[in-house]
């Protein structure tokens, strides 16, 4: 167990487009609002933990924490700008654990904001080129989408997975989707497995529909000391267990590790610290660029064993009233995919779901959640084990 850590409030702007907001303006925005939101100044912060602004548009500023942290008129004794992706949040809550454990903070505002440019403006080649290994893989033209068809293509391979399947995971995402209002997708209906199959191919077996919805967005949420949080609010969202791994940069570099990917050790590490198994979650958030993941990190997170995720999807047990609900918000695939800051989104929507702020998606049963986001092509994971009580 991660003793004395929890999460205490969080804030998130609906995915939208905003082309009038440049990537640095709107964390600002996003953090004043929280912090109004919360009740809370900006000398009440003494830690603070951002991504590189402007990723997803090619403006990228390493500086982000330094320049924000001077415009909220605080000097933390913890801050960084870190990077790993759609990782990058779940991590950020691991630092400042350590941080607030060794008693450089106790109150660490974790913050994100992206932008995403559309396909057809180029920001997903430029970002591929970011992920790719230069010499083979580069001057292939690689895209996003295309990289993640080899990972799909594999784990079909070798877990019998079909496409069906795969547009199962789709079909659940937009149930989700329409019981929550500030998705993405809430008002655009319900879409079936045959919807998602007759969707057009983006890159062989990902149909347009398995793809995540590229959009910007932002959110915060604020990790504290066990007093403090209770402080906030009277349900905080306890840190119970955490892991963290690192591998490969390519996906030519992946061998095995393709479809076994670091999940594997970073939810078992989770799970020991918190003292749990997967057995006891009432639910789980897993970063979902494509229909394809939530199928793999649901057997390398323990919840399926191999080859049997698609049937415990088929069965919907990850859909509304299902046994394990899975991406309550929509996941990336309808909620939005806000670029840099998707990792948040799907951390905000577990923890929400925890502290019973959910609104209309709320869950019955909300006691313990498992929150896991990867960065790069699956290379960068970390998982979170999230509760109700210490």
């Amino acid at each position: 167990m991660v003793a004395g850590v929890a999460i205490a409030a969080s804030y998130e702007v609906p995915p939208s487009r905003f082309p009038e907001v440049r990537p640095h303006n709107l964390y600002r925005q996003v953090a004043h609002a929280a912090l109004s939101e919360w009740g809370l100044k900006p000398g009440d912060i003494n830690g603070l933990l951002a991504v590189p602004s402007g990723q997803g548009i090619n403006e990228i500023d390493i500086y982000t924490h330094e320049k924000l942290g001077s415009e909220l008129g605080i000097t933390p004794a913890f801050a960084e700008t870190l990077n790993a992706g759609g990782a990058s949040f779940a991590i950020m809550v691991g630092r400042a654990a350590s941080a607030i454990r060794d008693g450089l903070a106790d109150s660490i505002l974790c913050i994100g904001t992206g932008k995403f440019t559309k396909p057809a403006e180029g920001g997903a080649g430029n970002m591929a080129r970011m992920i790719s290994e230069p010499d083979f893989e580069i001057g292939y033209g690689p895209f996003i989408p295309a990289l993640y068809a080899l990972i799909a293509s594999r784990f079909m391979a070798e877990s019998g997975v079909g496409p069906a399947d795969l547009a199962r995971v789709a079909v659940s995402a937009r149930q989700w989707a329409l019981r929550n209002p500030r998705a993405l997708m809430h008002r655009k209906g319900a879409i079936s497995v045959e919807d998602v199959l007759q969707s057009r191919m983006i890159s062989t077996p990902l149909h347009y529909l398995d793809c995540s919805v590229p959009c910007d967005g932002g959110g915060a949420i604020l990790v504290t000391t066990d007093e403090k949080a209770r402080q906030l609010t009277r349900q905080p969202a306890y840190l119970l267990g955490y892991g963290e791994a690192h591998s490969h940069g390519s996906i030519s570099a992946a061998g095995e590790r393709l479809v076994q990917t670091l999940a594997t050790r970073t939810g078992a590490d989770a799970f020991k610290r918190a003292g749990l198994s997967p057995a006891d979650m009432d639910m789980a958030m897993l970063y979902d660029a494509f229909s394809f993941t939530p199928l793999l990190l649901l057997e390398n997170l323990g919840f399926a064993p191999a080859g049997q995720s698609a049937a415990m999807v088929q069965s919907g047990a990850i859909d509304p009233g299902g046994s394990l609900p899975v991406n309550t918000n929509g996941g990336l695939l309808s909620f939005g995919h806000t670029g840099e800051s998707s990792g948040m989104s799907v951390i905000v929507e577990g923890v929400r779901q925890i502290m019973a702020q959910a609104g209309e998606n709320q869950l019955d049963r909300a006691r313990t959640a498992l929150v896991h986001c990867y960065g790069g092509m699956m290379y960068e994971h970390a998982t979170l084990i999230l509760g109700r009580s210490r």
